[in-house]
């Protein structure tokens, strides 16, 4: 009975200042994995504190391929077979050893609850991994950025692999008017108890999968630097960042993300997303936990449905996808998920319900699927991920209003 799309956005973007962010460097060669630049001597301590941290992690070092170019970079990729750039069966690779880790979560009783979630040496395997390229350098060129960027994916998987909101199916979103108007937080409370409040009384939430998505990115991001690293300096550029606007919910993500649309306007292109950007040129299978995806519906006739245009996706690790709604226990692997947005096209939007009117799926079509819509698929080929914010990054917000899409 599910339904996934992007819901409204604002008519107004605030264009922030490039300067208050380390973004990713993306690659036009075949260099992948994970890549250090920075000066010769700050290498050194990169190269010695990733192996100790490596080695906390239980990742051996023959598992690692480890490659030093001109003194000024080091590039990490995992020591798989060529061409290899699946992530999704890393957990189940009994060569790994992966398991889960135990994270502690907030409750409503304002206590914290023991939880099982993704583990970091499973995102650092999938970073390493072939298939695309994450990029450290200038500022967020140290160990410490890289392991805050680890532990924020581990964040937004904790919080978004447990959801069961409400879905408005096709109706008007539903918000805790204790502390959400629409979408924004009320004036009365902080927005980000508003944020967790969404999190912890989730019977009073309806809301569809592109509200969802940044709802679990923003909580986790904050939560991250207020409540995980308590470091006051990047939580305060974090919450400048959501609140430059008025509007925590708006433009978490980069307008590119939706070129694709027919009816996206030019001068969204440029605009940068708040505490996401997109890591372009992905390989089809490779995901790392806390990525945001998206699968595009390429029926012509179901993607008319307010709902059905496409799933907003975070990736949970062990081939696992978020399930918003507790639709089918928490999770979609990698199959179902396709296999979900493929079936609209026959009218399948309950699984129950529908289930006669299902098409066979066979390793082909979901081979074929598994590609980008320019190639006959469905899944587009990049990923949103987290931003890396440093403390040398400036706190003061450049502000600057440009026009925006709206979408109802």
């Amino acid at each position: 009975m599910l339904c996934h799309a992007r819901f409204a956005r604002s008519a107004l973007a605030i264009c922030l200042s490039v300067s208050s962010l380390v973004a990713y460097a993306e690659s036009e060669t075949t260099t992948e994995g994970v890549i250090f630049r920075c000066a010769p001597l700050e290498l050194e301590v990169v190269q010695a504190e990733m192996s100790d941290y490596l080695l906390r992690l239980g990742i051996r070092s023959d598992w690692v391929t480890t490659t030093v170019t001109t003194g000024t970079q080091v590039q990490f990729t995992l020591a798989t077979v060529a061409h290899d750039t699946n992530t999704l069966s890393l957990a189940s690779q009994e060569n790994y050893g992966i398991k889960n880790d135990i994270v502690m979560l907030p409750n409503k009783k304002g206590g914290l609850n023991a939880v099982s979630t993704v583990s970091q040496k499973e995102i650092v395997l999938a970073l390493f991994q072939r298939g695309r390229v994450t990029t450290f350098e200038g500022a967020a060129c140290s160990l410490a950025t890289f392991k805050d960027h680890v532990g924020i994916r581990q964040n937004i998987v904790s919080w978004a692999q447990k959801l069961d909101w409400g879905w408005p199916n096709g109706g008007s979103a539903r918000w805790n008017s204790a502390y959400w108007l629409k979408g924004t937080p009320n004036t009365a409370v902080s927005p980000f108890v508003a944020l967790h409040d969404a999190f912890l009384q989730q019977h009073a939430y309806a809301i569809g999968c592109y509200t969802a998505s940044k709802l679990v990115i923003a909580h986790a991001v904050s939560d991250y630097y207020r409540r995980i690293k308590r470091d006051p300096g990047l939580t305060r550029l974090v919450e400048q960042r959501l609140l430059s606007d008025g509007e925590p919910l708006v433009d978490i993500e980069p307008g590119k993300m939706w070129s694709f649309e027919a009816d996206f306007e030019a001068a969204e292109l440029n605009r940068e997303g708040k505490l996401l950007h997109l890591q372009e040129k992905v390989a089809p299978t490779n995901f790392v936990p806390g990525d945001w995806a998206y699968f595009l519906n390429t029926d012509a006739k179901s993607y008319q449905q307010t709902g059905y245009e496409g799933s907003n996706a975070i990736y949970l690790g062990g081939n696992k996808f978020d399930d918003y709604y507790n639709d089918n226990h928490h999770h979609y692997t990698y199959h179902e998920k396709m296999e979900e947005v493929y079936q609209w096209r026959h009218g399948v939007f309950s699984r129950r319900r529908d289930a006669a009117k299902r098409e066979v799926m066979t390793k082909n079509t979901f081979e074929r699927l598994g590609k980008t819509p320019e190639e006959g698929g469905l899944l587009l080929a990049y990923r949103a991920v987290p931003l890396l914010f440093t403390l040398e990054t400036p706190l003061q917000l450049e502000r600057g209003v440009r026009e925006s899409i709206t979408k109802e």
